[in-house]
């Protein structure tokens, strides 16, 4: 059964229990971040933690998109501090375009994977199955609420996002990046019809090619 806290999902150790008790040590939680914004990056991590990390911050971790961004800066702290291996990719808007979301969020979470030292043995990844890598992988639905390891790489990717996203703010002053990081707010929509695309605008989604078709 899951558990509840504030109504909200607490990710649980099971999983890593599981691949741990099969003899697997190095166990990656890989997730990513960016799939239906509007402009910039899809970012991938991938997290290998100590087995059954013990610490006062453990029980705060949940889905990125459910904690605020002070929380979530706090939590990447503490994960890079504990981590045995941190990977962290991004695909460009340009991939995006040319590949679509699906293959290039494949390639970011690749790309992350590809990234750890030492290597993953065996892999936790919320939602998708990797084809093409290969080790032992399970995927897991909603597995960045019901996994440990993905919960703490959704948290390292959207804070690795969200820095980026300030970063693109500076260059492309007027869209207000830094504010809503991309995604399709309102805000960010009245930005995209007065001032039309930036160079990092994803031209394939929809909301930005209806304005380049104006």
């Amino acid at each position: 059964m899951k558990r509840l806290i504030n109504n909200l999902p607490v990710p649980s150790f099971t999983e890593e229990d599981s691949l741990a008790a099969q003899g697997y040590c190095h166990i990656a939680g890989v997730d990513e971040v960016g799939r239906g914004a509007l402009a910039g990056p899809v970012v991938a991590a991938a997290v290998i933690l100590p087995h059954q990390v013990k610490a006062p911050w453990v029980d705060l971790v949940r889905d990125s998109k459910v904690l605020r961004p002070a929380r979530r800066e706090f939590l990447f702290h503490h994960i890079q501090g504990v981590a045995i291996a941190i990977g962290v990719a991004a695909v460009s808007h340009k991939v995006i375009d040319a590949r679509g979301i699906v293959g290039a969020t494949m390639l970011a979470m690749k790309r992350a994977v590809g990234q750890l030292s030492p290597p993953a043995e065996s892999l936790l990844i919320d939602y998708v199955h990797l084809s093409g890598v290969k080790l032992p992988q399970k995927s897991l639905v909603g597995g960045d609420q019901r996994c440990f390891s993905i919960a703490c790489a959704s948290i390292v990717a959207k804070v690795s996002r969200d820095r980026m996203m300030v970063d693109f703010d500076k260059t492309y002053p007027g869209y207000r990046l830094g504010r809503h990081k991309g995604y399709g707010t309102r805000e960010h929509l009245d930005c995209l019809c007065r001032l039309g695309p930036s160079p990092i605008h994803r031209r394939s989604f929809r909301p930005v090619g209806n304005v380049l078709s104006r």
